[in-house]
């Protein structure tokens, strides 16, 4: 599991989404992803592609953003530069 993908749940629940609107932001964004695959992606069960982590990273990062906060979940080119998000 990777970095950012251990971090999405965690995420989730500091900016009190529930799954169903996390899920919800992601498929605004064009997430073709069900909510039960989100919700697996979350925990790990499933690994998400580049393209799929990044949307929910955005759909998180813009509700940090809604509550005041920076943009603390890194996108898949950010593990390139070795950027990791902790809490």
């Amino acid at each position: 599991m990777n970095q950012s993908t251990h971090g999405f749940d965690q995420a989730r629940r500091e900016v009190g989404l529930s799954f169903a609107e996390l899920w919800f932001r992601y498929f605004e964004l064009g997430g073709m992803g069900t909510a039960l695959e989100v919700e697996a992606y979350l925990y790990g069960a499933l690994i998400a592609s580049a393209h799929e982590s990044d949307l929910i990273a955005t759909a998180l990062n813009e509700r940090f953003s809604e509550l005041g906060g920076d943009h603390p979940i890194p996108y898949s080119h950010d593990d390139d530069e070795g950027l990791t998000w902790t809490s």
